[in-house]
């Protein structure tokens, strides 16, 4: 049994802190003391799982320093804004981390590791933990497989093998690049396969979408560094299957409520959580146009949270384009 710290009290690191609780020693750190109280009184995160009744062994807090003294590992669970904040104030805990965050940071453009390598100390080991994983179904305890990732394999075995367990299976790879960018980019064509069933597309249009979406990021995802293998994996094609057709997922309905021609703005405000594919849109584009990575879906999708294209046009323009040999 290791001693583990949960940092970050939203949807999926209140549920992945439940989960562990059954096999290790587990505190919750929520950044907010009211929070914190909330959670510890009621034995319930009332404001993103309250359907979950959480183990009387979890440890719920609001004390940092407490909640990481004697860990053998520290999780984030902060989405990818919040990262940078927490890693700088750990930056003197030599404890390793492993974060749960999808994305690339808004200002920086920086995938998580690149944020977290720039913030802690030297040789403090880290990773990844990615794949398709609702925190709703992952708290009811139904099965789920994920993929840890770290540039140190011994590491990323090790830190899988502590998380692995009852119905979560953890599967290990040291295709960092590989996994973080299937966890950021597949948000960006959940909002796609949304528009798309938003507009009353039909089945074979989300099927050719999420076929020709995995192509997108597959490309630029080698083209970064990452590995084909990984990208057609649990942290690449599991994860975008899941996020483009799943009822959970907050990317998707980005998607559908802009066909119905809801303002991004609007969409946001009454999600309640962060929908991570609208903040990696942009970047994505960008990166693409850098590489020079052929990304029609992405660039439309892109066009469309800026306003320059409405999804119906999106469409005809994606369906205009000449044919070309599958690849």
């Amino acid at each position: 049994m290791a001693r583990l710290a949960v940092l970050g009290a939203g949807a999926w690191g209140t549920s992945l802190a439940a989960v562990l609780s059954a096999r290790h020693r587990v505190t919750l750190w929520a950044r907010d003391a009211a929070q914190a109280e909330a959670i510890a009184s009621a034995r319930c995160n009332l404001r993103y799982l309250p359907e979950i009744a959480l183990p009387q062994s979890l440890v719920v807090s609001s004390d940092l320093r407490q909640s990481i003294e004697g860990t053998d590992l520290l999780i984030a669970a902060t989405p990818v804004a919040g990262l940078r904040d927490l890693c700088t104030r750990l930056a003197n805990v030599r404890v390793p981390l492993v974060w749960l965050c999808k994305g690339f940071e808004a200002e920086s453009g920086l995938l998580p590791h690149q944020i977290v390598e720039g913030c802690r100390a030297p040789g403090v080991r880290g990773g990844a933990l990615s794949g398709p994983s609702f925190a709703l179904e992952v708290a009811r305890g139904l099965p789920c497989a994920l993929t840890l990732a770290a540039w140190d394999g011994e590491f990323a075995r090790a830190a899988a093998a502590l998380v692995h367990g009852g119905r979560l299976r953890v599967y290990f790879s040291t295709d960092l690049v590989g996994v973080e960018l299937g966890g950021a980019i597949k948000n960006v064509m959940a909002i796609a396969a949304g528009i798309s069933d938003g507009l009353g597309l039909g089945q074979n249009a989300r099927a050719a979408l999420i076929t020709r979406g995995l192509a997108e990021i597959t490309r630029l995802g080698v083209a970064l560094g990452g590995s084909a293998e990984t990208l057609m994996g649990l942290s690449g094609a599991g994860d975008l299957i899941l996020t483009a057709t799943g009822e959970l997922s907050r990317n998707r309905r980005v998607g559908l409520d802009l066909a119905r021609g809801r303002r991004l703005a609007e969409i946001l405000a009454a999600l309640g959580h962060v929908a991570e594919g609208v903040r990696s849109a942009r970047e994505v584009a960008r990166l693409a146009a850098q590489r020079g990575v052929d990304m029609p879906l992405c660039a439309a999708v892109n066009a469309v949270l800026d306003g320059q294209l409405t999804p119906p046009e999106a469409v005809q323009e994606l369906l205009g384009r000449d044919p070309k040999e599958e690849a």
